[in-house]
């Protein structure tokens, strides 16, 4: 270690002190709060099994509104990704575009699930807005980011030969970002999934309507059947794109067959 990085660990050091006492983080509340949380666990524990087929349906439903939201978030992030990549667009394209997508993150899925909970009422449908409008403000970033480091000599040798900004991005824009965003629809179904569970804090459908609900009346041993319901499909939707991402993502990307078992 060199001084200069001794004095950079110490001042980082130094602020997450301040910034600790400021938002009054205190590790002795933490530790005498302890006693409740096996309490919680201890009622957890007490699981209600006749409660499995409603967390099973409530779970099939949640995984509907992430598998809609999700599509049409992409389907519509796409375009806009690549009006907003800097090396197919001028400032005047890409600027107010970027400025539209910012503004679609700075509100969290929570926040739109509220707002369209007010349009157009309580339930699935507004869940599905609020996952499309936080998938299309996630993605869109995400691709042209990639796009934008594309590398320049394929794109330039396509655009010396004449072609319209359709065929370059056809030929060479979409296949050259191709596994990057299937890995990016993976990650964000799975991130809707689990984000959906947060969504019934404010109405918004799914499984955590009932989770949010259980858990307000104090009865943990319900939360908890709907809780390892969504616990066992996230794990089952991560194993399936781990295959995925073997089989189409790892062997594109370094031109080889991946072995999967």
């Amino acid at each position: 270690m060199t001084p200069k990085n001794n004095i950079v660990i110490g001042i980082i050091l130094a602020l997450l002190v301040v910034a600790s006492y400021n938002v009054e983080v205190s590790p002795v509340e933490f530790v005498e709060g302890l006693p409740n949380l096996m309490i919680v666990i201890e009622e957890m524990v007490a699981v209600e099994p006749k409660y499995i087929p409603t967390a099973l349906w409530a779970m099939f439903e949640t995984i509907q509104m992430a598998f809609i939201g999700t599509v049409i978030g992409i389907a519509i992030a796409l375009p806009l990704s690549l009006l907003s990549a800097r090396n197919l667009n001028s400032k005047f394209v890409y600027a107010p575009i970027r400025a539209l997508l910012a503004a679609i993150r700075t509100f969290p899925s929570i926040l739109w699930a509220l707002l369209f909970v007010i349009m157009v009422g309580s339930g699935t449908f507004a869940g599905v807005l609020a996952i499309t409008m936080y998938t299309i403000g996630f993605i869109a970033k995400l691709q042209y980011e990639v796009i934008e480091t594309i590398d320049s000599d394929p794109m330039d040798a396509v655009s010396s030969i004449g072609v319209s900004k359709v065929q370059l991005i056809s030929y060479v824009v979409i296949p050259e970002s191709a596994s990057h965003l299937l890995s990016q629809m993976l990650y964000m179904f799975d991130y809707n999934i689990r984000q959906t569970s947060i969504l019934g804090l404010v109405g918004a459908g799914g499984i955590g309507f009932y989770i949010i609900n259980y858990i307000k009346f104090f009865e943990y041993g319900k939360a908890a059947i709907f809780m390892l319901v969504v616990l066992i499909t996230v794990l089952v939707i991560d194993w399936a794109s781990v295959k995925i991402r073997d089989k189409y993502i790892i062997k594109s990307q370094h031109g080889m067959e991946v072995t999967t078992k």
